[in-house]
């Protein structure tokens, strides 16, 4: 049996500027070696048939963010593509904090055999982070009782 590291993969991570949950993708944060415009527009309709269509989405400029694929379901939706200026990731700030916690706490620390083993380790993490873990911003609060908290009407999806 030969053991080695998975090769490069991406994440692809959608937060709620309200409360800072982590939103639950298809069945965990979206990770593979490659996600294109296509998977990401199946991600965001998975998540419009549970939560809806948001009013607008908040991105950086990667391709598969500034592809006309994207523009055209947005316009589809009704939702509003706000793209951070080039250079400027502080204009994305809670997602950039929410990476870099999830780099530091899971994609530093560990040495992955698969795609498979990264995705069951984030999804645990995701778990913990929207359920568990305080944050000073919502009052120490964890994103789901934050939103439980301050819309009665909220019910979470998981």
């Amino acid at each position: 049996m030969r053991c080695g590291r998975v090769g490069a993969f991406r994440t692809f991570n959608v937060n709620d500027d309200f409360n800072r949950e982590s939103m639950k993708i298809e069945i965990e944060i979206e990770i593979d070696s490659s996600l294109p415009s296509a998977r990401v527009i199946r991600a965001l309709d998975e998540r419009v048939e549970v939560r809806g269509a948001p009013t607008r989405l908040r991105l950086d400029n990667g391709p598969e963010f500034i592809s006309d694929a994207l523009k055209q379901w947005a316009r589809h939706r009704h939702v509003e593509l706000l793209h951070i200026q080039p250079g400027k990731p502080t204009q994305n700030a809670y997602i950039e904090r929410f990476n870099r916690t999830f780099r530091t706490q899971i994609l530093d620390r560990f040495v992955f055999t698969t795609l498979d083993e990264v995705r069951r380790m984030a999804e645990d993490w995701r778990h913990h982070y929207n359920y568990h873990r305080p944050h000073r911003s919502l009052g120490g609060l964890s994103p789901i009782h934050y939103a439980m908290a301050h819309s009665p009407a909220t019910s979470t999806f998981e």
